[in-house]
């Protein structure tokens, strides 16, 4: 309940100020767009379906993107976690192209997959794929020897050791590579949708701005934010539980 109260305060806030600087006269309602005007659009966009169908497209590129991304991330870390060598040699090409901006790669993106559904979902893979790659070769390494002795005792070996005993050890810790990467992608997601694509969220961004309709623009941009907000809280609750299944989680979590 004191949540929920602290959730209605601040959102109340926001809109005083928000209502407040529409009053002052300074910005015309072209540049900032009253909250009534906003909750009209709200309401115009959900009633003749194209919020639904914008932010369908949006969480399905997300998940594709996001999802394969995940998956081959945890798989090549935990490679090269356990060979250690060939991290050594790819290491340096790693660390090198993690700091280019997803977006950077756009124009590539456009010239070898062409425009529409995936160019963004190749951004959306760039942006979560190197979090989770990072956070699982650490994990591996710092993997308990006792994990080993103990699947060495009962004659467990490759494969079957990698998938019983390495990634059950530390999937708590993937878990917050993915909570990282999801957020990471969440953001660079709305970025390859302004670029390439003739739908989604991010388009419709572009699209109202391009028709003058700034209410329908923030009416996106606040459509982004909750949604962003209840895959991060998701994410969060499953980090929790499985903290909580793997004696990691703080105590009375």
């Amino acid at each position: 309940m004191r949540k929920l109260l602290n959730v209605i305060i601040g959102l109340g806030l926001l809109l005083a100020v928000w209502e407040g600087l529409v009053l002052t006269g300074r910005y015309p309602p072209a540049l900032l767009p009253p909250p009534a005007k906003v909750l009209m659009g709200f309401k115009e966009i959900a009633k003749n379906g194209t919020l639904l169908e914008h932010v369908l497209v949006t969480l399905r590129r997300f998940f594709i993107g996001y999802l394969a991304a995940s998956f081959i991330g945890i798989v090549l870390g935990l490679v090269f976690g356990w060979l250690t060598r060939v991290w050594a040699i790819v290491e340096p090409i790693v660390h090198v192209l993690r700091p280019i901006s997803p977006v950077a790669w756009f124009p590539f993106i456009v010239m070898w997959f062409g425009i529409g559904d995936i160019p963004a979902t190749v951004i959306i893979f760039i942006s979560a794929f190197f979090p989770v790659l990072l956070t699982t070769i650490a994990a591996t390494r710092l993997l308990d020897p006792l994990y080993l002795k103990v699947a060495s005792n009962f004659g467990i070996k490759q494969p079957l050791l990698m998938v019983k005993i390495v990634l059950p050890s530390i999937f708590p810790n993937i878990i917050t590579g993915l909570h990282l990467a999801l957020g990471t992608a969440w953001i660079f997601m709305v970025a390859g949708e302004m670029l390439g694509t003739q739908s989604g969220l991010g388009f419709l961004i572009i699209d109202a701005r391009n028709g003058f309709r700034t209410d329908l623009v923030v009416c996106a941009m606040i459509t982004i934010g909750v949604l962003g907000l209840l895959l991060d809280r998701a994410i969060a609750l499953f980090e929790t539980w499985a903290g909580r299944v793997w004696g990691v989680g703080p105590k009375g979590s």
